[in-house]
């Protein structure tokens, strides 16, 4: 499945711009043939925006959810984003994929909280494995620093996740995360690996860009510059299988030795 990749910080503090943006970037990623379309952490109102985030959170199938929705049949390409979820009175950082037909397939609350900003204006979900079937693969949720813990990558490729999408708001210093970790999480539990992230200053931090898509050998597909960019690779479920076959990582495990990891 083609998938592009979204690197972009948008327009933080409004929704109804971003939106435009993600319209934009739809249209770009069904004329280079993708199926899929992935935006960033907080992608529809901005990651820095403090007590803004509580305001402009929204129901998963709130307008915005529609939105995103009519935009996807539109140009008839999914599309995961992520947006600070409202549920009563509990505020998630939370990502959505939506199929191209509209359909709202899977909603992911983030399980591991980053820094004091994050732990101040959200909830941790308690989901770890969230999965929807697209385009023949099992596509798995996850964002951000959720990545950095092998416990939880290691729990999609044991339920079968074929491409982990990861909306993500990577900053500085911990540009490593993109260029090292995410594609030794795809070789070691044999998925690909879809890393998007903003670009940019925004508020107290400065977002590193890097995004890319890593495939089961390790190898970066595609990876994304600094700035800004639509990027685009193919997640392969035919190279896929061969390589499950020929990497012996999963049928090697040994789950009686590892009791003490919980």
């Amino acid at each position: 499945m083609r998938t592009a990749l979204l690197q972009s910080s948008g327009r933080p503090g409004s929704p109804a711009e971003n939106l435009k943006v993600l319209d934009e970037a739809a249209g770009r990623a069904a004329a280079a043939g993708a199926g899929l379309l992935a935006a960033p952490e907080m992608f529809l109102t901005g990651y820095a925006i403090g007590d803004d985030i509580a305001r402009l959170a929204e129901p998963a199938d709130g307008d915005a959810a529609d939105a995103i929705a009519e935009t996807a049949t539109r140009h008839g390409v999914a599309i995961a984003y992520g947006y600070p979820e409202r549920d009563g009175e509990t505020v998630y950082n939370s990502a959505q994929l939506i199929s191209a037909d509209g359909t709202r397939l899977a909603n992911y609350r983030k399980t591991h909280l980053f820094g004091c900003f994050e732990r101040d204006h959200f909830t941790p979900g308690d989901q770890p494995v969230v999965q929807a079937e697209l385009g023949g693969l099992t596509v798995g949720l996850m964002i951000c620093y959720d990545v950095e813990f092998p416990e939880n990558v290691r729990a999609h490729a044991l339920a079968g996740t074929d491409l982990l999408l990861v909306p993500t708001a990577q900053m500085h210093p911990f540009q490593f995360v993109a260029e090292s970790l995410v594609p030794v999480r795809a070789f070691e539990n044999q998925m690909y690996v879809a890393y998007v992230n903003r670009a940019g200053a925004e508020g107290e931090f400065e977002f590193v860009g890097l995004s890319t898509l890593a495939g089961p050998d390790g190898i970066a597909r595609t990876r994304a510059g600094r700035a800004e960019e639509l990027v685009v690779a193919d997640a392969d479920p035919v190279f896929l299988a061969a390589s499950r076959e020929a990497n012996p990582y999963l049928r090697d495990r040994r789950p009686g030795l590892y009791g003490s990891l919980v």
